[in-house]
């Protein structure tokens, strides 16, 4: 790109960013604009098409932990900045407690700096890959979904749909608070001052989360959609917390939208949904399945375990999930938004009555026997080659190619 058009770049975000420079978590330092204040550690990932790469770094003042994109702007296009310019307005506009809050944002040299608080558990996602393969436990879930419901209540009420939600973009800090993110995908539905009742349009740079849309967001028809399609990708986002694996994670684009418009219906897997005979068989790890049933009306329902893995030589889903947790992911995945509930409504659920304490004290307890990244800080000074390779193979382990901060 030539010097005029980067320079209208930079000026686009820096009018984006300059509210944005003393942001910070409630309790927390604010972080000046400059990169002199942060020490860059590790590189723990990449994204936006490999425009960005994910920084583990240390706030020199205070000697925490905190999470870096930087963005190489020379190489964005118009289109990639206005994209970047929507989440950093977006990300001015929130203050909720259950959404990932930005400490800084601004520009150094030719990259656009996006500090955010490091998560020490890493995302859904990474405790799936790396401790709880089979699925997490119906209490941990319960936790992680009523806080990602609070963000999309928030969300919804702004007159926002996040178009993003699934379990690499929840994270969980050290203290056990769960907080959504992937701001990336959201638009607006206030248009002209007034709010629309539908939108049309198609997120950008969506490939890697077309599983998690609803039928009606890949549809693409005059109809449109709103914010219930977030409440089918959030009970997409629990069959792959309870089961391990996001249903359709196998199939060709073209054979998924067949299915979810012809009302295959995503299921739990467990005792209630897989026949006794498969139970007693030994998990398939053919990758033909997809972690999805065909309805109610279809004779002879697929009910399928999507390569599950499992240690022992019986089968990882012979569990029984409670009837309100099976209640609460049928009315998420409806086909019809129309009979979906509103993420206010459904945080009054019954399957969240088993929720007794506050996240911060259950969450460490229930996600054991993951412990946070930031415990090695006790083991290692945090400037000590020792300690720091252990922390950078600490995250070699996590699947951080998706990792959204």
């Amino acid at each position: 790109k030539g010097p005029q058009t980067y320079q209208t770049s930079v000026l686009i975000l820096c009018q984006g960013c300059t509210a944005l420079e003393h942001t910070s978590l409630r309790g927390a330092s604010v972080f000046p604009p400059a990169d002199e204040c942060v020490s860059v550690s590790a590189c723990v990932g990449r994204g936006l098409e490999d425009l960005m790469t994910v920084n583990l770094a240390r706030y020199k003042p205070t000697g925490e932990y905190v999470a870096i994109r930087c963005i190489d702007l020379d190489s964005c296009t118009n289109d990639m900045v206005s994209y970047l310019q929507g989440e950093l307005h977006v990300s001015k506009l929130f203050h909720h407690p259950c959404i990932l809050p930005y400490k800084s944002v601004f520009i150094a040299e030719n990259e656009l700096w996006v500090i955010t608080p490091f998560m020490a558990y890493g995302s859904a996602r990474d405790l799936i890959s790396t401790h709880f393969t089979d699925g997490l436990s119906e209490q941990t879930i319960a936790y992680i979904l009523l806080g990602v419901l609070r963000a999309l209540e928030y969300i919804h009420q702004m007159g926002y749909v996040h178009r993003s939600v699934k379990a690499s973009h929840i994270l969980i800090s050290a203290d056990g608070q769960v907080y959504l993110s992937g701001l990336r995908s959201i638009f607006s539905l206030i248009r002209h001052g007034q709010r629309a009742r539908v939108v049309h349009d198609f997120p950008q740079y969506s490939v890697k989360v077309l599983p998690w849309l609803s039928p009606e967001v890949l549809q693409q028809n005059l109809q449109g959609y709103d914010f219930r399609s977030d409440i089918y990708s959030l009970g997409i986002t629990a069959c792959e917390l309870a089961n391990g694996h996001v249903p359709f994670k196998d199939m060709p684009a073209t054979q998924m939208l067949l299915e979810k418009l012809n009302g295959t219906v995503p299921c739990l897997l467990d005792t209630t949904t897989i026949p006794p005979e498969e139970l007693s068989m030994k998990p398939s790890r053919s990758g033909a399945d997809s972690g999805i049933c065909e309805g109610p009306g279809a004779g002879g329902a697929r009910h399928t375990n999507g390569e599950p893995s499992s240690s022992s030589g019986g089968n990882p889903y012979s569990r029984t999930f409670s009837s309100h947790f099976h209640a609460f992911v049928e009315l998420c995945l409806q086909r019809d938004p129309e009979k979906r509930p509103s993420a206010s409504s459904l945080i009054g659920h019954s399957f969240f009555k088993q929720i007794k304490r506050r996240p911060s004290e259950a969450l460490p307890e229930l996600l054991r026997p993951a412990s946070p990244i930031s415990s090695l800080d006790c083991m290692q000074p945090q400037d000590s080659p020792t300690g720091l390779a252990s922390l950078e193979s600490d995250l070699s382990q996590l699947d951080v190619d998706d990792w959204d901060f």
